[in-house]
């Protein structure tokens, strides 16, 4: 065991200091570069709503932000304290999803709020309707 005599402290200080592949860089630039690509395409076509736009411009610009200054990331992760920044990529994924799905079910809510009072509104509307038409056919007997 190569690491059996060092501290974990020191093994912490070595796994967020270990040099990034180059490789890996260029990937995560790649697919931010694409990800951007992919929403402006989408937004072109009318399938995602200007509304969403600039928090995904955000999201790819966090990708490219921290594949261009991977420093940046070393620092997130001696602040939330994990022992690599890949583990520090997936908590800020899985921040940004709970705040995604928190906003979803909020919208949720409020659309099934919605539809319930569209459809009181409806019903009411269908009975003022029918009361004319029966008083009339009841005064024609």
């Amino acid at each position: 065991m190569p690491y059996a005599n060092i501290d974990p402290e020191t093994l912490r200080r070595l796994m967020i200091e270990q040099p990034e592949a180059g490789s890996t860089r260029v990937v995560a630039l790649l697919v931010s570069v694409g990800f951007l690509l992919v929403v402006l395409n989408l937004v072109r076509q009318g399938r995602l709503k200007e509304e969403y736009t600039p928090i995904w411009m955000l999201v790819a610009a966090g990708i490219m932000l921290l594949s261009v200054w991977f420093d940046l990331l070393r620092g997130l992760t001696r602040l939330v304290g994990a022992w690599t920044p890949s583990s520090t990529l997936f908590f800020l994924g899985e921040l940004f999803l709970l705040v995604l799905c928190l906003n979803y079910a909020v919208r949720l809510s409020r659309l099934s709020t919605q539809v319930t009072q569209l459809a009181q509104e409806l019903a009411l509307l269908r009975a003022q309707a029918r009361r004319p038409s029966e008083g009339v056919a009841a005064s024609q007997e």
